[in-house]
C-alpha cells in the first residue's frame, strides 16, 4: 500500500464518519442553542431540561435516519473489504 492509497482510504473513512455524525451533531447544536437562548430569556437555569430535550431529539433523529446512517457504514465497510486485494498488491 502506497502512502497515496492510505491517504485516499483515510479520506474516505473521514468523509463517511462526517456524513454519519454530522446530522447528530447539528441536531444537538441547534437544540442546545435554542434552549440556551430560551433559558437565558426566562432565567431558568435547569440543566436537566437541555439534557432531556437533546436526548429526545437524538432518539427521534436515530429513529428517522438510523437506517440511512447504518446503510452508509455498511456500504463503506463492504467497499473497503472488496478493495483489500487491490490495496495489498
Amino acid at each position: 500500500m502506497t502512502p497515496d492509497q492510505a491517504l485516499t482510504e483515510l479520506r474516505a473513512a473521514l468523509e463517511t464518519a462526517l456524513m454519519v455524525g454530522l446530522p447528530m451533531l447539528l441536531t444537538v447544536l441547534v437544540i442546545g442553542v435554542a434552549l440556551g437562548v430560551l433559558q437565558a430569556a426566562t432565567q431558568i437555569n435547569e440543566p436537566t431540561i437541555a439534557f432531556v430535550a437533546k436526548a429526545i431529539a437524538l432518539a427521534l433523529l436515530l429513529a428517522a435516519a438510523g437506517s440511512w446512517m447504518l446503510g452508509r457504514l455498511i456500504d463503506f465497510t463492504i467497499d473497503l473489504y472488496q478493495r483489500i486485494p487491490q490495496l495489498v498488491t
